[in-house]
């Protein structure tokens, strides 16, 4: 794979480009080292030099990130874009059988890897900080490019497609805050590893320490799956009642994700 030819397919010809990746052959591996951790490394870099090395300006003051805090919040950012492509995946993956989708790990990988390929490439952008609105924008066109992937890759029924893509992009939101409340936490430099268990990883922080339980993790994409079938059999049924309490249930599971931020 040619990682410049699919960053201008998947930004120019997103239609196309969904059905030559679900075709094609990969695994996670390849995915990150090939695609993910390229392209998640110019958002990392470029927010750096756009923070400590050129600056902003604020009410006529100009201000830099100290380098060290600059370097240390890099560092932590990118491993934490790492990490949230991979929990996205696995929500996508719970949730597809519950919108009459397929349940595939890799093809999820494919989708969030690849949709996200507009909000990465946008991250450029961060190296002038008065161009933040940018950044939003190539952010909003990896929600369209995750609209289009769905039905190709999850399989989910194109009447489903968006109510599926919405739960999803609301997910991805709870993630990205509590990824955003760890990097904001960053005043020194903090510390990544296992945890109490071997499906732990602590990031200690001086305001303390974020941690990601991978079991409870899958637990919990568990029980998001059988909420999203609870949706799909009211849905199914005309149940009006049973569709409120299985979005409540969806919501619910939502604001209980297992990952634990800095206080």
């Amino acid at each position: 794979m040619n990682i410049i030819v699919r960053v201008k397919e998947i930004l120019l010809t997103p239609k196309s480009a969904w059905s030559v990746i679900e075709a094609e052959e990969t695994s996670t591996v390849a995915l990150y080292t090939q695609y993910i951790m390229i392209l998640a490394a110019i958002q990392a870099v470029a927010g750096f030099i756009g923070m400590s090395l050129i600056g902003f300006s604020t009410v006529g003051v100009s201000i830099k990130v100290p380098m060290m805090t600059g370097l240390t919040q890099m560092i932590l950012g990118y491993v934490l874009v790492l990490m949230t492509v991979y929990i996205v995946a696995m929500i996508a993956d719970a949730l597809a059988p519950g919108f009459g989708g397929q349940k595939n790990s890799l093809m999820a990988l494919k989708l969030v890897a690849y949709a996200s390929t507009a909000a990465m490439v946008g991250g450029i952008f961060g190296l002038f900080p008065a161009l933040g609105i940018l950044t939003l924008v190539a952010a909003l066109y990896s929600l369209y490019l995750l609209y289009l992937g769905v039905p190709t890759l999850m399989k989910v029924p194109q009447a489903k497609v968006l109510p599926y893509t919405a739960v999803l992009v609301i997910s991805a939101v709870v993630v990205g805050v509590i990824a955003g409340t760890v990097l904001s936490a960053v005043r020194g430099d903090p510390t990544i590893g296992l945890g109490a268990t071997t499906s732990e990883i602590s990031i200690e922080t001086p305001r303390g320490s974020a941690t990601l339980d991978a079991a409870k993790i899958e637990e919990w994409s568990r029980r998001m799956e059988e909420a999203g079938k609870k949706l799909e059999k009211a849905q199914q049924s005309g149940n009006q009642a049973a569709m409120e309490k299985a979005i409540k249930e969806i919501t619910s599971l939502q604001e209980g994700m297992p990952m634990e931020a800095p206080k």
